[in-house]
C-alpha cells in the first residue's frame, strides 16, 4: 500500500468533489472458475484500490459526503475459514493502514444503505462490471442509474498519475522488460506459441505479480487481440508480442514489440516495419499539454499512409486519403489509450467519460469508434502509443468487393500483402509539462536493436 495519508487525501477529495449524499464502492469478492470453491485468482476493483488499498475479497466502503464519516465494511475470518486461508490481519487493523477507523460487518451494509434510501439520501456509486455488484445494489437504488457526479468526480482524480504512481508503473515496466527481451530471444523457429507465451507469465508470476491481462503472443499479428498461442514459429515469420505485468500495487504496463523469427526481417517486413516506427516516433512529438488526443491519431494515420504510398498500396495525397477513411482498413483502431491502475485505465466507467468530453464527442465511423482517448491531453496522464499495420484478409476483400475508397487504395498491390500479417510497436508514456517521457528502460525497438536481440 502506499502511505495512510494518500488515501485520506484521495477520499477527501472525492467527497469535496461529490458535496452530499453517500458515496458507496464496492469491492470484489473473488469469482469461480468452475465451482464456489475453485477461484480464479482474486483481482481488487481497481476505484476501490485507488481510494482506500485493501487488496482482499468481500468488502465495501461507504463515505458520507456531508457528515465526512467513512465506513469498510468486511468480516473477520472464523477459525474454520482460517483453516484454508491461513492467518489475516483483522479488518480493522487492514484499515488502519488506509487511515480509516470505523469498520463494520457486512451485514450492516444493507441497513445504513436503506435508511439512506428511506430518507431520500442520494446514494452515489458507479458502473458495475460484475454481476452479482449489480445485484447487490438492486434492493437500495437502481442498478442501472450509476452517479454522473461521482463518475467524474473519479476519473478526475485518476486521469492524473501521482509520482507514486508513475514508480509502480515503471516498475511493472521493469517486469515487462524482461518478458520482452526473453521472448525475442525465445522465438525461433520450431517454437510454438504458448511456450514464449507461458515462459512471460512464468517470469511475472517469479516477482510476485501477474499479468495486466492476457498476454497476446502470436505470428497473426493481424488479429489485434488475438487470444490463441498454437501456431509453430517458422523463420520469415513475424510475432506481435502485446504483453505486460501489473506492478506490485496492481498498476499496469502494456507494451508491444514486433519480432522476427530467425532472427531477420525481410526486405518488406523492414519496410512496413520502419512505416510504424516512424509514424510512432511523430506521435511522441507531437505529444504535449492542450493537444488533442484525436490529432495524435490523426497525424499517426497520415504517417502511415505516406509511408504505404511510397509502397504502392496508397495513391493520392495521404491527408485526403485519411480524411476519407482509407487507413481504417490498414490501421482500424485507435493510436493509444489511457493506462494506471487499469491497463485500458477506467473503461468500465465509461470511455465516453475518460476520453471524451461534452464538445469532443466520439467518432462512430468504422476505425475511428475505437479511439479510446480523443480529448486534450494533461500533465500526468499515462497513454500507449501503439500504432500499427494490419492486413486482414477479410477486411481486405469486403472493401475491394465495395470499391470502397478506390481512389486511394491499390487493392491489386494490397492484395499481394494479404498475408503478411500485421506489425504494431507500442510503449507507455507520461506527459510532462512540455511534452512527454517514455516510460521504462529502453526495450529493444529498432530494426537493428531487435535483429540484434533475435540472433543472440
Amino acid at each position: 500500500m502506499f502511505a495512510r495519508e494518500i488515501y485520506i487525501q484521495r477520499r477527501e477529495r472525492l467527497r469535496a468533489q461529490v458535496q452530499s449524499g453517500l458515496i458507496l464502492l464496492l469491492g470484489n469478492d473473488e469469482s469461480p472458475m468452475s465451482y464456489a470453491a475453485n477461484t480464479y485468482p482474486f483481482r481488487q476493483d481497481s476505484t476501490f484500490l485507488y481510494f482506500f488499498g485493501l487488496d482482499q475479497p468481500h468488502l465495501a466502503a461507504v463515505i458520507d459526503a456531508e457528515e465526512g464519516t467513512e465506513y469498510v465494511f468486511g468480516d473477520d475470518p472464523t477459525v474454520e475459514e482460517i483453516v484454508w486461508t491461513g492467518p489475516v490481519p483483522l479488518l480493522r487493523d487492514r484499515c488502519e493502514l488506509a487511515g480509516v477507523r470505523e469498520t463494520s460487518p457486512c451485514d450492516r451494509l444493507g441497513l445504513v444503505l436503506n435508511k439512506a434510501a428511506q430518507e431520500g439520501r442520494a446514494i452515489h456509486f458507479l458502473p458495475q462490471y460484475r454481476a452479482e455488484n449489480a445485484m447487490k445494489l438492486e434492493p437500495f437504488c437502481d442498478a442501472a442509474v450509476p452517479s454522473g457526479r461521482l463518475i467524474r468526480a473519479v476519473v478526475q482524480q485518476r486521469s492524473i498519475k501521482a509520482p507514486e504512481e508513475i514508480e509502480q508503473i515503471e516498475a511493472a515496466l521493469d517486469i515487462s522488460r524482461q518478458m520482452h527481451v526473453m521472448a525475442i530471444q525465445m522465438a525461433r523457429p520450431g517454437v510454438v506459441e504458448r511456450e514464449v507465451a507461458g515462459a512471460m507469465e512464468g517470469i511475472a508470476l517469479s516477482h510476485g505479480v501477474r499479468l495486466a491481462y492476457p498476454a497476446i503472443f502470436s505470428a497473426h499479428g493481424e488479429t489485434m487481440h488475438n487470444p490463441y498461442y498454437d501456431n509453430v514459429l517458422a523463420a520469415g515469420d513475424i510475432v506481435v508480442n502485446d504483453s505486460g505485468a501489473e506492478s506490485p500495487l496492481r498498476y499496469a504496463s502494456d507494451i508491444t514489440r514486433t519480432i522476427p523469427i530467425g532472427g531477420r526481417f525481410s526486405q518488406r517486413q523492414r519496410e512496413i516495419y520502419s512505416i510504424v516506427l516512424k509514424a510512432q516516433e511523430r506521435a511522441l512529438s507531437m505529444t504535449k499539454p492542450g493537444v488533442e488526443w484525436r490529432e495524435v491519431h490523426r497525424a499517426t494515420a497520415v504517417a502511415l499512409m505516406e509511408g504505404l504510398k511510397t509502397l504502392g498500396l496508397i495513391q493520392g495525397d495521404p491527408q485526403e486519403a485519411v480524411a476519407a477513411g482509407a487507413h481504417t482498413m490498414f490501421f482500424p483502431c485507435g493510436v493509444g489509450h489511457m493506462m494506471g491502475l487499469d491497463v485500458h485505465d477506467m473503461e468500465a466507467l465509461g470511455e465516453d467519460y475518460v476520453g471524451y468530453t461534452d464538445t469532443i464527442r466520439r467518432n462512430p465511423d468504422f476505425g475511428w469508434r475505437y479511439l479510446r482517448l480523443a480529448k486534450a491531453i494533461e500533465p500526468g496522464f499515462v497513454i500507449t502509443v501503439e500504432p500499427g499495420i494490419y492486413f486482414i484478409p477479410q477486411l481486405i476483400d469486403q472493401w475491394q468487393a465495395e470499391g470502397r475508397c478506390g481512389q486511394f487504395i491499390n487493392y491489386d498491390k494490397v492484395q499481394t500483402y494479404r498475408d503478411f500479417h500485421g506489425v504494431r510497436i507500442e510503449d507507455n508514456i507520461v506527459v510532462t509539462a512540455d511534452g512527454c517521457r517514455v516510460l521504462g528502460r529502453p526495450i529493444p525497438k529498432t530494426i537493428e536493436e531487435v535483429e540484434a536481440m533475435a540472433s543472440m
